[in-house]
């Protein structure tokens, strides 16, 4: 295949895996629907240093991921393709970057291309980067430091060493503000093991300086902004944000040492057979390339980190990926040359995982499999075929690359197309109510509309309602979740109305128009008999409309 048809082959690609489903898929709770609502108060408000949700403080991350969410709200409107596309323009500039550092390192186009290919194709890749949230574009920066410090440890004079140690931190100093200080410590314990091996240590300490004051120029304007504004900004973001959610016993998103181990191997899908000799590979010949043990240490020592840290989410290893996929890239070439039977693996491990899901899908999930539950209800035969459709098209991708894998290996890129392509329409009823509560919004969206008082007692389903009806007057109800810290401050109180309360304030604020109460429920769980007898009342499986009209009484 020529670098002519690579090229076409990636571009499609991305077309038919980033921007064609955007519009297509609804937004998913929370944190679809939490980033959407915070970037359109942004733009409603013209703020663009403090971020609130339903107007209150929401210290949780930076700024930079939000700007990039609104600007897409800004240009494409108040849709789901708006709120995606940011993500979506980070994934494809990390690719851009990681052909360029392909050519670098390689210097063999084909490489390079292969590897934007591979990491646009990844599963965790694919799923993290069309989802509106903050990883991709802290990846891009991440991507960018590496790239940056690669490009100065080519410099031949210190001219060029001193611009592009200032190129690194200014991709440290966008990717703080976008996560926060992890941005600054990832790319330092991924260098640092690369630069004492290959005896460039003094060098780093000598003008890695010159990063940390561009990082901190850079950074600087909003971080003081920020200060002046929200002066418990910091304090927040410091202690909870980071050494709680890292470092302490009740760290959110507790999990094990070896999570991430599955985590990448499902990632790495549909090139997982590539990833063992990649590593393998990236190791063996860390003294004839100094570029694979760069990437190789990139990928390994962040992975550790973020191992020994209590808290841990899937998203957290997508930067591990840009690296990955040059290796597996580079790793893919070699055995091209020599043989084919990695390549008749990894055409077999895709042709099982296809067919493994749909016998799952059949077997087990269908309205008459064995599960007690069935994802699927017995008028949800589209959803489910829909679903199968979507890995009979992995299963499919894989039988095609195996007929000939030394000429089709790169099929593989097509296992997935199908299940993008698909997933929106294969989402089951139970997910969809709960994880996508668009549907129930547009169901009710009326009844909302004519509410002089919102109240929802689940944060996503009332980002849901505040981003459809663009209105960020949106209560909590009975609990204050992710909202505690930002209806901590006195002048946050109507914002919040507990169950004890909520039959005199509903006597009260009936007067001034009609109330809609929105609750999600327990699976199995009744509706609730304990609060004021509603006007109508509206379900959807786990959704619940309590609706008062106004009254005067």
């Amino acid at each position: 295949m020529t670098a002519t048809k690579k090229t076409l082959l990636l571009v499609s690609l991305f077309i038919l895996y980033y921007l064609v489903p955007l519009e297509f898929r609804n937004l998913w709770q929370p944190d679809e629907t939490r980033y959407a609502e915070i970037s359109r108060e942004m733009l409603q408000n013209g703020n663009w240093i403090t971020p609130h949700f339903f107007g209150l403080r929401y210290f949780e991350k930076p700024i930079a991921g939000y700007w990039f969410n609104t600007v897409g709200q800004a240009i494409f409107g108040h849709n789901n393709f708006a709120v995606r596309i940011g993500s979506v323009f980070s994934t494809l500039m990390s690719a851009v970057l990681i052909f360029w550092l392909g050519c670098r390192i390689f210097a063999q186009r084909s490489v390079a291309l292969t590897a934007s290919v591979i990491f646009l194709t990844s599963l965790l890749v694919y799923g993290v980067g069309s989802y509106a949230v903050l990883d991709p574009m802290l990846t891009l920066w991440m991507v960018a430091a590496m790239c940056s410090y690669w490009y100065a440890s080519e410099a031949q004079t210190n001219p060029q060493r001193v611009v592009r140690y200032l190129l690194l931190g200014l991709a440290c100093g966008m990717g703080f503000m976008t996560k926060g200080f992890l941005a600054l410590a990832v790319p330092v314990i991924a260098i640092l093991p690369w630069a004492i091996w290959h005896q460039r240590f003094r060098e780093l300490v000598i003008f890695g300086p010159l990063a940390i004051v561009s990082a901190a120029l850079i950074s600087a304007p909003w971080a003081i902004a920020i200060q002046q504004q929200q002066p418990d900004f910091w304090h927040y973001f410091f202690w909870v944000e980071h050494i709680q959610r890292f470092a302490e016993e009740n760290a959110q998103h507790k999990a094990p040492f070896w999570y991430y181990v599955p985590v990448l191997i499902a990632g790495a899908l549909p090139w997982l057979a590539l990833l063992p000799g990649a590593l393998r590979s990236g190791w063996r010949e860390r003294k004839q390339s100094p570029g694979a043990l760069y990437l190789l240490s990139w990928v390994v020592i962040p992975l550790l980190f973020f191992s020994i840290a209590k808290g841990k989410l899937p998203t957290y290893i997508l930067p591990c990926f840009a690296p990955l996929a040059l290796l597996m890239a580079s790793y893919a070439w070699q055995k091209a040359r020599q043989n084919t039977r990695v390549f008749t693996i990894n055409a077999w491990i895709n042709i099982v995982f296809g067919t493994a899901c749909i016998i799952a899908l059949l077997a087990v999930f269908a309205p008459w499999g064995l599960s007690h539950r069935p994802l699927y209800g017995p008028h949800q035969l589209l959803a489910l075929s829909m679903a199968v459709l979507s890995f009979a098209g992995w299963a499919i991708a894989g039988l095609f690359s195996l007929k000939s894998p030394q000429s089709r290996w790169l099929a593989a890129a097509l296992s997935p197309l199908a299940l993008a392509l698909c997933v929106g329409s294969a989402i089951p009823e139970g997910v969809e109510n709960t994880k996508q509560p668009q549907v129930f919004i547009r169901s009710i969206e009326s009844s909302l509309a004519n509410s002089r008082y919102i109240l929802s007692d689940n944060s996503g389903v009332s980002s849901t309602i505040a981003w459809t009806l663009q209105r960020s007057d949106i209560i909590a109800y009975s609990q204050k979740g992710e909202l505690q810290y930002g209806l901590s401050f006195p002048d946050a109180h109507s914002s919040y109305v507990s169950s004890e309360d909520f039959p005199q304030w509903l006597k009260a604020h009936r007067k001034a128009g009609n109330v809609s109460l929105i609750l999600m429920l327990d699976r199995g769980e009744a509706t609730p008999t304990d609060l004021p007898p509603a006007d109508a009342v509206y379900r959807n499986g786990r959704m619940l409309l309590l609706h008062y009209n106004q009254a005067d009484e």
